[in-house]
């Protein structure tokens, strides 16, 4: 392999190969995966700054049949971005390749290379005056390349949609080394099978994403948050179709959070002052997005939650007054998985579900799985407004997080996936297949669709050496 680590160097410069063979390089950064479900071992992690030298990797790669791992901010979730164990593979990180290559203010459109991290998106769109709408909790680590790899979804997924939804152009260096240059920012192109949804979602395993074209829009002219409690997951479902007709596309953001989640936040950052939980079984975080005037956004949100209090869906509410109370409250919100995460090891879970189903899900599992597993913890929370679920599965009170993890993984994911599955729902909603879901797919994966992603994957990688093992086991 030295040929091919100094043929590396040429291109990328040594400071930007790091050779696990070398006593002063530490590659832990690139080889633990963000849970720390699991540790890997690279041959070298190698830092490229432009698309030329993506390329020039690549196809040095190809031809000592070195399979590459690509990351980004290598902060996905079902271990899709470290390499295994073998010491073969090359990780690619794409941390150096951030620049904003172009914004269109005519074509909404900003062009930005792929390991643009996403907050930079964001203050960069609102600097222009646009609003680039993907967000999650990640967005200070996390890069557009990683987030169009996996699809991300966010918070924002149900007036915008995914990143998918987002992303109008790419470019991609393919498995052989070329390069893809799909950049147009055009909103119709129907020229043939549409190669961008294709690269979009594969976790790197059919191509390298090195830059792509992002949708702008107009910043709102004010953005309201309500905490509302409710009474059941019913209610939580019956208060979206009421904020659905009353605030239309206003409604940019719709979280469901169970009262175990939020009392998690509330006993590992009690500074949080988390509202109104200790009373109810579920509270719910709405976000309207008006273009006119705070005023007609707030006056909104009072009718929409006084309708629903009058109809008993929702038993008590607040509005933020201010945007310091608006940033706190979707702080609580986005600290349930580190709360968790303090309180111990659990099996997690990014499902969707017909948003109808979601209460009948969550009645049959819940006491399913507490049959099963007497004293189980369920963590459930999400973005009910697109019908995707955070149910998580934490050990009994006092038990063993580690060893409830290896004694019951295996049977939790069974009963949760074999339930999802009744319910016409999805194994991953937002978070992807990586290596962790790979050999659940099969079992849960229509078969023809299974086989016509292994021709695509054969076709456009037949060494298989984009992110090997990963999404198809």
């Amino acid at each position: 392999m030295s040929a091919l680590l100094q043929t590396l160097r040429d291109i990328c410069g040594a400071a930007n190969v790091l050779s696990r063979h070398e006593a002063d390089n530490d590659l832990s950064a690139w080889e633990q995966d963000w849970r720390k479900r699991s540790r890997g071992c690279a041959l070298a992690v190698v830092r490229p700054a432009s698309t030329a030298e993506v390329a020039a990797v690549v196809k040095a790669c190809a031809a000592h049949a070195t399979p590459i791992v690509p990351q980004g901010g290598n902060t996905g979730l079902v271990v899709g971005s470290v390499p295994d164990g073998s010491g073969t593979q090359v990780v690619l990180s794409m941390t150096r390749m951030q620049a904003v290559r172009a914004l269109d203010a005519a074509n909404l459109t900003m062009t930005v290379e792929a390991g643009c991290v996403l907050q930079n998106l964001q203050e960069t769109a609102a600097g222009a005056g646009f609003l680039f709408p993907l967000s999650l909790a990640a967005e200070g680590s996390c890069t557009i390349g990683g987030n169009l790899g996996t699809n991300a979804g966010g918070t924002q997924v149900l007036r915008y949609g995914n990143a998918r939804d987002l992303c109008l152009g790419l470019e991609v260096v393919t498995a052989q080394g070329q390069v893809w240059n799909g950049l147009s920012g055009l909103r119709k192109d129907n020229t043939g099978y549409d190669l961008r949804h294709l690269m979009i979602g594969s976790e790197g395993t059919l191509g390298i994403i090195t830059a792509a074209t992002m949708k702008l829009y107009p910043l709102p002219a004010a953005t309201l948050t309500a905490w509302a409690a409710v009474p059941s997951m019913e209610a939580a479902v019956a208060l979206l179709g009421m904020a659905h007709q009353k605030l239309g596309p206003g409604l940019t953001g719709f979280e469901v959070m169970g009262q175990l989640a939020l009392g998690l936040v509330d006993r590992h950052y009690p500074q949080q002052r988390v509202p109104l939980f200790k009373n109810h079984p579920w509270c719910v975080l709405l976000e309207n997005s008006d273009s006119e005037s705070e005023n007609h956004a707030r006056g909104q949100f009072e009718a929409l939650l006084e309708a629903a209090i009058e109809s008993g869906c929702v038993s008590d509410a607040v509005v933020a007054e201010n945007l310091t109370q608006a940033r706190a409250l979707w702080h609580i919100r986005e600290s349930i998985p580190l709360a968790q995460a303090q309180e111990g090891l659990n099996i997690k879970h990014d499902i969707s579900l017909p948003v109808s189903s979601i209460p009948a899900f969550v009645a049959e599992t819940d006491a399913l799985l507490k049959r099963e597993i007497p004293g189980v913890q369920l963590v459930n929370f999400g973005h009910l407004g697109d019908g995707n679920l955070h149910y998580n599965v934490q050990a009994p009170p006092g038990s063993d997080g580690m060893t409830f993890l290896v004694q019951q993984e295996e049977r939790v994911n069974t009963l949760v996936y074999d339930q999802v599955a009744r319910f016409a729902g999805s194994i991953s909603a937002e978070h992807g297949v990586g290596e962790l879901k790979a050999s659940k797919l099969p079992h849960y994966k229509d078969p023809t669709a299974l086989s016509m992603m292994r021709a695509v994957k054969q076709a456009l990688d037949p060494q298989n050496i984009l992110n090997p093992r990963k999404v198809l086991a």
